[in-house]
């Protein structure tokens, strides 16, 4: 019989192609993954890479081994998923991925109360706007602005994040607030640096935008926040955010931005743990009572 672990350990490496890369990815040490290849080549009898400075090159013998160790992982993947599904303990771990903004903004609040309510459920956040893959268990509970399409999930809608155009008060005095768009390009624009979500929602509404026109430019979600907090320029942020920043106005509030859906997934068979359905019951009753859409 194989070591399921040492397969493991041959599969990522071949995949991240060095020993340093596939440690952080695996959470054990650089020497251990070593010790691992070393143990399945002398089992197999097979030389599975080829050493050199610039990292591990599969050899054909590892390549034609490839495939049938990604099987495995994925055979064991969907094992724990099933295990995990069929505790019936109200306590554990639970692990839930959303966005910078709505981890940061939404959720704190919400999980306070839940670790009130249940206290033996422990709770992972993972703060990330990367999609995490729930069928690899990267995350038991996701929290999405768009809606997953992978097979085996259970999703529902749970809210809308409404959007408007908002600044510090202190950047217009009350008779120079602009009242159209043109007006508001002679102000300094937050914009995102390298995503186009805010030129092409622009192209939607009939307006010609370019990265150009951004005074200031971030893709990170918190630090765009930030800035317009600071009033480092007009940005476009949730209201539910802008209500809690009293220095913050709301700019031409006729113009209609399309509102963030807010959609709740977890894997099906997850469905069946009762920590994993205690804590997806929760958020969705929570987050979906919350004022998202409303604006002033």
């Amino acid at each position: 019989m194989m070591d399921w672990d040492l397969i493991r350990s041959f599969l990522v490496v071949a995949e991240t192609g060095t020993l340093a890369a596939a440690a952080d990815e695996l959470g054990i040490s650089q020497p251990t993954i070593g010790r691992h290849i070393d143990a399945l080549e002398r089992q197999t009898g097979l030389i599975l890479f080829s050493r050199g400075r610039h990292g591990m090159l599969p050899t054909e013998a590892g390549l034609s081994l490839v495939d049938e160790a990604r099987a495995m992982r994925d055979g064991a993947n969907r094992f724990a998923i099933r295990a995990a599904g069929s505790s019936e303990r109200v306590s554990g771990t639970v692990r839930i991925t959303a966005s910078e903004v709505v981890a940061t903004y939404i959720l704190p609040a919400i999980l306070a109360r839940f670790a009130g309510a249940e206290p033996n459920i422990e709770i992972e956040l993972v703060a990330s706007n990367a999609a995490e893959n729930l069928l690899s268990r990267d995350a038991d509970v996701a929290i999405r602005m768009f809606r997953p399409t992978q097979n085996d999930l259970i999703v529902r809608k749970i809210n809308e994040m409404g959007m408007g155009v908002y600044a510090h008060r202190e950047l217009f005095e009350p008779h120079r607030v602009p009242e159209t768009f043109e007006e508001l390009l002679q102000h300094r624009i937050i914009g995102l640096d390298r995503s186009n979500l805010i030129i092409d929602g622009m192209a939607r509404l009939g307006l010609k935008a370019d990265r150009s026109m951004f005074g200031i430019r971030t893709d990170h979600q918190i630090a765009y926040l930030e800035l317009v907090r600071a009033g480092a320029g007009v940005g476009f942020i949730s209201h539910y955010i802008a209500a809690r920043t009293p220095d913050l106005i709301r700019l031409i509030p006729k113009i209609a931005i399309v509102s963030l859906p807010l959609w709740l997934a977890s894997h099906q068979e997850l469905r069946t743990s009762r920590r994993i359905r205690r804590v997806v019951d929760f958020l969705a009753d929570e987050i979906a009572v919350l004022p998202l859409t409303e604006g002033y």
